[in-house]
Formats: structure tokens, C-alpha cells, sequence
């Protein structure tokens, strides 16, 4: 189970309330405490404490009520099939299969269904292969400032996990169907739904995941949470988290700025082209690095090479990898 920040909280929320304190300060989530963070509108300077009302507007937050679920298929490749947690009929009249493996999209901060992440991933995925594609619809936790959100994260997870058991539960697909895959704040997240499903599932992506808030959280993403785990690092040690986190840890570039980005927001968001771009056309051979600080300095030259992103996991590799790629698509040099 994980270990919310809420659970660390040092202060006590009874005797702040009491004083109607909304700006006291619960935890020190981080250090600095003022810091940009990304958003889909651009850079926006968040206050990273926990403070009185962060925790009051977390709690008016419930995922397995506010969550929504967009099955997308290749007989509904443009219009998503809303999946109701509960309702078995609406499961019956969607076309989802369960025959086929199901991939989970969970988008980051601010973020919505219709997010460039989202827009990008659905068509890839179904250009590549005939399986479910399902976007978690998190953006009512997703919304409002950062530690908020930050939050949410945690309970997001517990009910995405939630509904993936009862999809499962009903359907009869099981978690080895499974391939999960998240940016920023989704990239943290589909970890921890991974671990409330035991570590089972075969395939987990973690893009570019957040940085700020994450880099002394214990439930940030973990090389454990799935059989396979891999995480694409395009803005690292900015909006990005920069030590490596999973089985095998890819840093294009140098993992920090992209090719053809003028701002930070486009390279924290390149990795979902990149990785779209890997499932319908594989390329992007990647070699081996001694460490991610040869990686983020393109110094590494070891002779082993592997595939950043795909459509199948690499089940048993582990690494740290750079690459380079285009500016412009196409982006793999091959």
C-alpha cells in the first residue's frame, strides 16, 4: 500500500483547523519551496509545502466518483465508449475485448482526456497493434495547484488499480493483459497503481516523470512496480526526475533538452512523441551507458545497444541508454 505524504504530515490537521490556519504549513514537501512547474499553459511558479487547504481540497477529491474511463478501440477509433466502474452492461455493449492486451494512459498535471499525451498515444497504439486503449480521466485531481494534484496522485492510483480489478473481474482478463503508461505526474502514478496490482503487470511506462515534489517522496516511480519498467527521460533534473528509476532508463539528447524545443515545456513533453513514434515504426537504437551522468553528458560508448519505447516489453534487460534523435519527425535516426 503506499505511504501518502498525507500520512508524514507532522503537524496536527485537528489543532490547525481549529485555528482556521488554511495558509499553516502541514509538511515541507520539498526544498526549495518555491518552484516552477510545468503545465499544459506553461511555467507556473507553485508553492511545494503542504499547507491546511492543499489537504481540505485534496479531500473534496474522490477518484472512484470523479474519474472517468475512455475505451478506445479499432472500432471506435475516434470516439471513446465511456466505461462506468460498476456497470457491467455498459462493459457488454463496448467493444472491448478481452482477448486482447488493454493499455492504460494516465496523463499528468492539469491535463485532460483530450491532452496532446492522450491525442498523441491512442492512434499510435491502434495504428500498431488491434488491442483497448484506455484513457484514465484523472483531471478533476489533475486540476487546481500542484501539491493538490500532487495529492491526488496517490488516491487516482488506488482507484485506478480499483477499476482495472474490476474490469478484470468482470471481463475475465487478467494482469498479464496489461501495459501502463503515464507522463509527469501519470509517469509516478502508473507506478504506484502497478504496485497496488502486486507488481504483475508486464509493462509499464514511465515518461519523463514529474521532478518537483517527487525527489525525496517515497512513493515515487520504482524499477519494482512492473515485470518490466522503463522510463524516457527528455527533460531531466528540470521538469523531470533525473536519477534513473526503472529496469531500463533511456536519456535522448542527454536526457535534458530536445532537439528542435525552444522552452523546457516542449522537451518535458517530446518524450510521448518519441514514444509514440516507437510503437508504429520501432527505431531509436539506443547504447549502454557505465551511468546516467554519462548519459545526460552523451559520453557513453559501450558496445551493447537496445530499443527505446516499442510495443513489447524488454523483459529481463536492465541499463541506462542514450541516444540521439532528429529535431523534427521523423525523430528516430534509427
Amino acid at each position: 500500500m503506499e505511504r501518502s505524504w498525507a500520512g508524514l504530515i507532522i503537524l496536527g490537521l485537528a489543532a490547525a483547523s481549529a485555528h482556521s490556519y488554511d495558509n499553516e504549513v502541514l509538511l515541507k514537501l520539498e526544498s526549495p519551496r518555491y518552484q516552477h512547474v510545468q503545465g499544459p499553459d506553461g511555467l507556473h511558479l507553485e508553492d511545494l509545502w503542504l499547507k491546511v487547504k492543499d489537504q481540505k481540497e485534496s479531500d473534496q477529491y474522490e477518484p472512484e466518483r470523479d474519474n472517468a474511463y475512455h475505451l478506445f478501440t479499432r472500432s471506435n477509433p475516434k470516439t471513446s465508449q465511456p466505461l462506468v466502474l460498476g456497470s457491467e452492461n455498459v462493459l457488454k455493449a463496448s467493444n472491448y475485448d478481452e482477448k486482447k492486451r488493454t493499455i492504460i494512459l494516465v496523463h499528468g498535471w492539469r491535463n485532460v482526456a483530450t491532452s496532446n499525451f492522450n491525442a498523441l498515444l491512442v492512434p499510435a497504439f491502434l495504428q500498431a497493434e488491434d488491442l483497448n486503449v484506455i484513457i484514465a480521466d484523472w483531471s478533476i485531481g489533475a486540476a487546481g495547484n500542484y501539491v493538490v494534484a500532487l495529492l491526488n496522485v496517490f488516491k487516482s492510483a488506488k482507484a485506478v488499480a480499483g477499476f482495472i480489478e474490476w474490469l478484470n473481474r468482470t471481463s475475465g482478463s487478467k494482469v498479464s493483459q496489461y501495459h501502463l503508461v503515464g507522463h509527469s505526474l501519470g509517469g509516478h502514478q502508473v507506478g504506484i497503481i502497478g504496485r497496488h496490482l502486486g507488481g504483475k503487470v508486464p509493462y509499464i511506462t514511465s515518461l519523463d516523470p514529474a521532478s518537483p515534489g517527487w525527489n525525496l517522496n517515497p512513493n515515487r516511480f520504482q524499477s519494482t512496480d512492473g515485470i518490466y519498467t522503463e522510463v524516457i527521460h527528455t527533460n531531466a533534473g528540470l521538469r523531470g526526475f533525473l536519477p534513473p528509476l526503472g529496469d531500463m532508463d533511456f536519456y535522448p539528447n542527454g536526457g535534458v533538452e530536445m532537439p528542435g524545443c525552444q522552452d523546457l515545456s516542449c522537451s518535458h513533453h517530446r518524450c510521448s512523441f518519441y514514444f509514440a513514434e516507437s510503437l508504429k515504426t520501432g527505431g531509436f537504437t539506443a547504447r549502454r551507458c557505465r551511468n546516467f551522468v554519462e548519459a545526460v553528458n552523451q559520453q557513453c560508448n559501450l558496445p551493447e545497444t537496445a530499443q527505446m519505447g516499442g510495443l513489447r516489453p524488454k523483459t529481463g534487460k536492465t541499463g541506462i541508454f542514450h541516444l540521439r534523435t532528429n529535431a523534427g519527425s521523423p525523430f528516430s535516426l534509427g
